[in-house]
């Protein structure tokens, strides 16, 4: 038969023949006169074996030795079937954990309607903000911040971020944060001074106290090497008098010897 009819008979391309050629995995037979090559019904055999082998997920590469039954002076096999089993299976035990979790944590996603590239973790508290009246401007600008902050501090230190902003989103807290972000965007050419500094201090009245309970317990995270980073991010959102809220934010809070919320 030619490589179209083995293709055929063997539910392939002839493409993919060719592939298994230049990997060594099916041998070339001769071309007859006609420049066809003829393949007997071994090399369906053949192909139909690498088809139940690639099906299991075993690579190309691992296959020789498997189809071609190779044994050492011993008796012994190169690549044992039942290792290669128990390989096999523990990988798609591995992978099945993986998408298990994976579907927690999209179920997690959907049920606050959060989107797709928010963590998981702070999707609660998104959804509180989402529906506090926030405008849409200010809920991307704290879901990037949050995306950035979640990246640095990391899977240790997430649960701080998901306690901050747990305490952040508890009743009494919503207004003021929403208040204070609210006049943060509203900041520009025309604030004053006194605006920026009054700003700053209403920020820490309202932040400080969530702080010092997480301090109290314990818990803190370490974002002095990320300096850099936070410094390049707020440089390129903020204008300048919101960049003047956060240099006093900074400097009351290291006053205090404290870390800022951030």
């Amino acid at each position: 038969m030619h490589s179209g009819e083995l293709a055929r008979l063997a539910g392939v391309t002839v493409r993919t023949l060719r592939h298994y050629h230049q990997v060594g995995l099916l041998d070339e037979p001769e071309r007859r006169s006609n420049g066809y090559r003829d393949y007997g019904v071994q090399s369906l055999v053949r192909v139909l074996r690498i088809k139940r082998l690639a099906a299991l997920g075993i690579p190309l590469e691992r296959m020789p030795s498997l189809l071609d039954d190779e044994a050492g002076p011993d008796g012994s096999v190169e690549e044992d079937p039942r290792k290669v089993l128990d390989e096999l299976d523990l990988e798609l035990a591995g992978q099945m954990d993986r998408i298990a979790g994976r579907r927690r944590l999209i179920a997690r996603l959907r049920e606050h309607s959060a989107a797709p590239d928010l963590p998981p973790e702070l999707a609660p508290f998104f959804a509180v903000f989402a529906t506090s009246g926030l405008s849409p401007e200010l809920v991307r600008a704290d879901r990037d911040q949050s995306v950035l902050l979640a990246h640095l501090v990391g899977e240790d230190a997430m649960p701080f971020l998901e306690r901050f902003y747990e305490r952040l989103t508890r009743p009494d807290m919503v207004p003021a944060v929403t208040g204070i972000a609210e006049r943060f965007a509203r900041l520009g050419p025309g604030s004053t001074e006194e605006e920026t500094t009054a700003l700053a201090d209403e920020f820490v009245r309202t932040f400080r106290p969530v702080l010092a309970e997480l301090a109290a317990a314990g818990e803190h995270i370490d974002l002095s090497g990320s300096a850099d980073l936070f410094g390049e991010y707020t440089s390129g959102q903020f204008n300048e008098q919101q960049l003047r809220v956060v240099e006093q934010l900074e400097a009351k809070f290291e006053a205090q010897g404290e870390p800022g919320p951030t």
